[in-house]
Order: C-alpha cells, then structure tokens, then sequence
C-alpha cells in the first residue's frame, strides 16, 4: 500500500519474523513491522495456549512481547525497527524454540 500524500517513511530495511524476511522502514516499531507482514496478528502466547497481540500500543500492558535478537519479553510496540533485526513470536516465558 502506497502511504498518503505527504506521509514520508523512513528508509527501508529488512528484519526477520519468525524466520520471514519482511520489509520495514526505519521509524516504525517491531509491532507495525508485524502487523504489515500477515493477518495472524500473534505476537506471543501464553504458556496456556493463548494467543496475544498488539493491545495498548504504548508500552503498558505487555501483551505484545516477542524475543528480539534473543532477548524475551522485549515489547514490539516499543521497539524501533532497525537493518538485521531477528524476531520471533514468544511462548511463555521464552523463545519459540524453548517451548517446545
């Protein structure tokens, strides 16, 4: 999608989602990066199962943790994207790997 008339973005780069190369652009948070990517809006479940997203968007509920470069329970609404940046979705307490 073509941004708005007058609306700049910050220059493009790459992040990895889950092992997806998906673009993004300097500026944007980890959770927009995520959103823009799939329809599965999953940023992390819970060790019961349950999934959670994006809720609050300003870095107060928690619902949005994911690993970044791995390191859990970082917030994705908080997080600036930047050029090589490894994400993965989070269960529990830790990584995807580690729940399984």
């Amino acid at each position: 999608m073509e941004p708005q008339p007058g609306v700049r973005r910050g220059d493009p780069v790459r992040i990895s989602v889950d092992g997806r190369a998906v673009e993004s652009f300097l500026g944007e948070s980890v959770a927009a990066a995520m959103i823009a990517d799939t329809d599965d809006l999953t940023m992390r479940t819970t060790s019961d199962g349950d999934p959670r997203g994006l809720f609050c968007g300003m870095g107060v509920c928690f619902e949005c943790l994911v690993v970044v470069d791995g390191v859990p329970n970082t917030r994705a609404c908080m997080t600036w994207v930047r050029d090589d940046m490894v994400v993965q979705t989070q269960v529990g307490p830790g990584p995807r790997d580690a729940a399984g």
